[in-house]
């Protein structure tokens, strides 16, 4: 039966969510905001590359196409590709551009009745037989007109790295209001043409604060702009394990980390005692993984020379999602002098610029860069009209954001989220998780109950709290690509094992053309 299914976003979970809607019969409808598809890369600062190596980033039936010979393309490439998929499989004509969602209201049963449910939507079922309905406000971001929408199920793919500016608070008297220069986000600069973004920088003392990838990236380009005349200042919290390449002392990063081997040495969520016991046998291997992986990185960017060697392991950046990598001659910058970095585990705003805490030299400048993330939790609460889902969807502020396969909400019917979760390869992990969707919306399977959904999301929790440690950040399946993929398949009814043979079962790399076909 054609069902109507809404898709909130064109970004690669979108165009996904829209291919294997399409594949099952069903009618799918793609709101996306902006004039094209892409999502996040739509907009990027201009020297930034892909950071997951192509091979693991790409469709399982659509590879990248032989002109592209980079291993790590940059943003117009991967936009292109992005575009050719779309186009390759008639995507098009579902999108609605220049459509802003406003909100999505759900009608059906009462949240009494709600509360009460042993199984997902009462029944266990994606669509509701009694009539319970998603409502969904739109607006033309041109004319600004809305209008409502019906649909029989929502699949949000808002991602997280977008929207919603994460900034920093500040006391009273010591925010940006105080700064006699400019204040801008990470956002704000790669929303602006080239051009424009190098006339910003050009001539000034830039302050950037962040160390994950888009802060990097800037800091290159400011340094570019300015050279040691005008040294762009890197300010940050906490040192990373930013890698120079996937080959540590030439051996595929993959091979220690992407492979049913590496992960026998994590203990997972929902193992039994003999798979247990073997983790703990065999974590002498995952330390010497991850001590392999940092010697390589030390050596060859040199990190205690500039003070950058991290705390942390690793595989605890790995668990993280915090993995990137570092653009080509930072550290090379930083020893000239182009780049300066500053340590600072908290500091405030004076009229001519920055108050690092138990310092007392003011650090000068002109513009300051806030490269501090995104708030995607608020972004995700505030699709929703209803509080009480708008508080289901968060969950705790200590815990994961609460979805069972990293995709439904226990107790939010009719409804799935895509793209948010992270992992080492989103994309990859976005298909798997839209191929897993949609052989639920068929019918091929059906959900556990709500309580033993919302013991499965506790075990997860747990893991990424174990091997995040102070890391810990909410949604990020980590170093169990292959775990958490067995858990889709078994449920999907397909083979986990992919691979021919035991020998390459173990130690071989998996990769989304494992999954190309059930």
């Amino acid at each position: 039966m054609e069902r109507k299914v809404a898709i909130i976003g064109a970004g690669i979970s979108g165009l996904l969510a829209c291919k294997y809607a399409l594949s099952k019969g069903h009618r799918p409808t793609v709101f996306e905001a902006q004039s094209g598809l892409g999502g996040v890369w739509t907009k990027t600062v201009e020297i930034t590359k892909l950071q997951t190596p192509k091979p693991l980033y790409q469709f399982s039936d659509f590879p990248w196409p032989d002109s592209v010979t980079e291993v790590f393309p940059d943003q117009n490439q991967v936009l292109e590709y992005i575009e050719s998929y779309a186009r390759q499989f008639d995507l098009l004509h579902h999108i609605r551009f220049d459509t802003k969602v406003v909100s999505i209201d759900y009608e059906g049963a009462s949240s009494e009745v709600q509360k009460a449910w042993a199984l997902w939507g009462g029944t266990g079922e994606p669509f509701d037989s009694k009539g319970g309905k998603w409502y969904i406000t739109i607006q033309d971001t041109k004319s600004l007109s809305t209008e409502v929408c019906q649909f029989d199920f929502v699949i949000i793919c808002l991602g997280r790295f977008s929207g919603i500016p994460n900034i920093p608070e500040f006391p009273q008297g010591k925010g940006p209001e105080v700064f006699q220069g400019k204040v801008i986000h990470s956002m704000d600069y790669a929303d602006m043409d080239y051009a424009t973004a190098k006339e910003l920088v050009k001539g000034k003392r830039v302050a950037v604060v962040g160390l994950q990838k888009s802060a990097l990236d800037i800091a290159m380009e400011c340094s570019t702009a300015n050279g040691m005349d005008l040294p762009c200042t890197v300010i940050y919290r906490t040192e990373h394990w930013s890698i120079p390449d996937y080959q540590p002392w030439g051996v595929p990063l993959a091979y220690l980390y992407l492979n049913r081997f590496s992960e026998l040495s994590i203990h997972k969520p929902g193992e039994g005692p003999p798979l247990s016991l073997l983790a703990t046998l065999l974590s002498p291997v995952r330390w010497a993984f991850s001590k392999f992986v940092e010697s390589h990185v030390k050596h060859k960017l040199k990190l205690a020379k500039f003070g950058m060697v991290p705390k942390h392991s690793f595989l605890q950046e790995l668990s993280s999602c915090l993995t990137s990598t570092v653009p080509d001659d930072f550290y090379n910058r930083v020893e000239k002098g182009s780049i300066r970095l500053k340590k600072a585990p908290s500091f405030s705003f004076c009229k001519e610029g920055i108050l690092i805490d138990g310092k007392t030299e003011t650090l000068k400048a002109d513009l300051v860069i806030l490269a501090t993330g995104f708030n995607g939790v608020k972004k995700l609460q505030d699709i929703f009209a209803s509080p009480s889902f708008q508080d289901l969807i968060a969950g705790s502020p200590d815990k994961t954001v609460p979805l069972y396969r990293e995709c439904i909400h226990p107790r939010i019917p009719q409804l799935a989220v895509i793209g948010f979760s992270e992992s080492v390869a989103n994309l990859y992990t976005s298909e798997m998780r839209c191929r897993w969707l949609a052989e639920l919306l068929d019918g091929t399977f059906k959900l556990p109950s709500i309580k033993e959904m919302e013991k499965d999301i506790a075990e997860w929790d747990e893991y990424m709290k174990q091997y995040s440690d102070k890391n810990y950040r909410r949604s990020c399946i980590g170093a169990l690509h292959i775990w958490y993929n067995d858990q889709l398949c078994k449920d999907m009814g397909w083979n986990p094992k992919r691979k021919k043979g035991l020998v390459a079962e173990l130690f071989e790399p998996y990769g989304p053309m494992d999954y190309a076909c059930p």
